[in-house]
C-alpha cells in the first residue's frame, strides 16, 4: 500500500524533478519579449518597403535587407529552442547558388523556408503572448490563491472578488478551500501547464522554422540501425573474448588438473607419496580455474548487481579500484535490468581506464536518477586526453549507451581533468 502511494506521488511530482520543466519556464518567460521584437521588425520592414514602393530600387533594397535580418532572427530563435527545449530546428535549405546579388535575392523570394520564417516572425507575438500569459498566470494565480488568507485583510474592504462571489477576511472555511485549491494548482497544474505551453510553442516553431517530424524519425531510425549494428558487433566481440578467456585460462587449468589426477591415479597403488604432490597440484589448479570462472561470470553479469542492486555492486567495484574513488548513488527504486547492467559496466570500464591510462590520484563516481534518465558521471584528476576514437574501451561504452537510446560524452582536455557523462533512459 505504501509503495503504491509512493509511486503515485512520484508520478504526480515528476515534473518538479525534470529539468525540462524549468528550462521550459525560462523559454516561455522570454517568448513574449522575443515576439515583440520579431513582430515589430516585420511591421517596420513592411511599412518601409510599402512606403518606398514608388522608388522601386530602394524598396527592393529594404526587402533584401529584411530577408537577411529575418534569417538572422530565425537562426537566433532556432538556437534558443535548441538551448532551452532541446529541439532541433535545423534549416535544411541548401546554400544559395546565384552568381550575383540579384539572383540570390530571387532565390530567397522563391524559397518556401524563407517565407515560413517570415510567417514565424509575423505571428510570434500572439503565439508567444498566449504561451507566456497562460504559463505566468497559472504560476502566479495559483500562488496568489494559495497565499490568499495571508493578505486578504490588506485588500480594499478586506475582501477578494472572484466575479460571481466574494470572500471576506472572516470566511475561514472559504479561504481554506481557496488556499488548498491554489496549492493543488501550484503543485500539480502549474508545471504541467508549463510543459504543455512549451510543446505548443515548439509545435509552432517546428511548423515554421524547418523542423520535420519525418526527418527526425528518419534520423532516429538511422541512429538505431547504427546502434543495432554496433550492439551486434559488440556482442560478437564479447562472445569471442569469453571463448578465448575460457580456452586460455580455465580450460587449460582443468586439462592440467585432469592430467595430474590421471598420473596420480596410476602411481597411487605403487607410490602413494609420489601421487600426493600431483593431487595437491591438481587441487590448486582446480581452485584457480574456479576463481577465473567466477571472475568471468562477474564480468558478464555480477550476482551482487542482481541480488542487491546498483549501489552494492558499484561499491564492490570501487573497493577493488587501485586508486581512491568517492562513490555517490542516488537512485530511488530499481531501474530496469538493462539500465542497471549498463550503468555497472560504464563505471567498471571507466574506472579500469582511469587506473590504467590516466595517472590519476583520485576519482569520483556519481549515479543519479533525473526524471526518466539515469545519469552516470565519472571524474578523475589524471592527464586527460581521453578519446573514444582512439580506444576500443570507450568506444564500446559509447556503443552500449547509444544502443539503449542514451547519450555519451567525454570531456577530457590534455592535462586533465577528465569527465565521462552517460545518460540512459530508465522509464519503468
Amino acid at each position: 500500500m505504501l509503495r503504491t502511494v509512493g509511486g503515485v506521488l512520484r508520478t504526480l511530482l515528476r515534473p518538479w524533478k525534470e529539468s525540462a520543466t524549468w528550462w521550459s519556464l525560462v523559454h516561455l518567460s522570454l517568448d513574449m519579449a522575443m515576439g515583440h521584437v520579431t513582430t515589430m521588425f516585420v511591421i517596420m520592414t513592411g511599412v518601409v518597403a510599402v512606403s518606398l514602393v514608388v522608388l522601386l530600387p530602394l524598396s527592393v533594397v529594404v526587402v533584401w535587407i529584411g530577408f537577411l535580418v529575418a534569417r538572422g532572427l530565425a537562426q537566433f530563435e532556432r538556437s534558443r529552442y535548441a538551448a532551452f527545449l532541446d529541439l532541433d530546428l535545423t534549416d535544411t535549405t541548401p546554400p544559395l547558388q546565384g552568381r550575383n546579388v540579384w539572383r540570390r535575392f530571387v532565390e530567397r523570394l522563391r524559397s518556401q523556408q524563407r517565407w515560413r520564417e517570415w510567417l514565424y516572425l509575423t505571428f510570434h507575438l500572439p503565439v508567444g503572448a498566449l504561451c507566456t500569459v497562460v504559463t505566468v498566470s497559472t504560476w502566479a494565480g495559483s500562488l496568489a490563491l494559495a497565499a490568499l488568507p495571508l493578505y486578504v485583510g490588506a485588500l480594499p474592504g478586506d475582501r477578494a472578488g472572484f466575479g460571481l462571489f466574494e470572500v471576506e477576511q472572516g470566511d475561514g472555511a472559504a479561504l481554506a478551500v481557496l488556499s488548498i485549491t491554489g496549492l493543488v494548482l501550484f503543485v500539480l497544474a502549474a508545471p504541467r501547464v508549463t510543459l504543455a505551453m512549451a510543446r505548443l510553442s515548439a509545435a509552432y516553431a517546428g511548423v515554421t522554422l524547418g523542423w520535420s517530424r519525418r526527418r527526425d524519425m528518419a534520423e532516429q531510425v538511422e541512429q538505431l540501425e547504427a546502434s543495432r549494428v554496433a550492439a551486434v558487433d559488440s556482442a560478437e566481440a564479447e562472445r569471442r573474448r569469453i571463448e578465448r578467456d575460457l580456452h586460455d585460462g580455465a580450460q587449460q587449468r582443468l586439462i592440467a588438473a585432469a592430467m595430474d589426477l590421471g598420473s596420480a591415479r596410476e602411481r597411487l597403488p605403487e607410490d602413494p607419496e609420489a601421487a600426493a604432490p600431483l593431487v595437491a597440484n591438481a587441487h590448486e589448479e582446480v581452485k584457480a580455474a574456479m576463481k577465473e570462472i567466477r571472475d568471468l561470470v562477474r564480468g558478464v553479469h555480477p550476482v551482487v548487481l542482481e541480488d542487491r542492486g546498483l549501489d552494492a555492486a558499484l561499491s564492490a567495484v570501487v573497493a577493488r579500484s587501485p586508486i581512491p574513488v568517492a562513490l555517490s548513488v542516488d537512485v530511488p527504486g530499481r531501474p530496469p535490468p538493462a539500465v542497471e547492467s549498463a550503468a555497472y559496466f560504464i563505471v567498471s570500464e571507466a574506472l579500469t581506464n582511469v587506473a590504467r591510462h590516466s595517472g590519476a590520484s583520485r576519482a569520483s563516481v556519481q549515479v543519479v536518477r533525473q526524471g526518466d534518465r539515469l545519469v552516470v558521471v565519472v571524474d578523475d584528476d589524471g592527464v586527460g586526453g581521453a578519446d573514444p576514437s582512439r580506444g576500443t574501451g570507450l568506444r564500446g561504452l559509447e556503443e552500449r549507451v547509444r544502443a539503449l537510446g542514451g547519450r555519451f560524452q567525454i570531456l577530457s582536455q590534455p592535462g586533465g581533468p577528465t569527465t565521462l557523462i552517460a545518460e540512459v533512459p530508465c522509464a519503468s
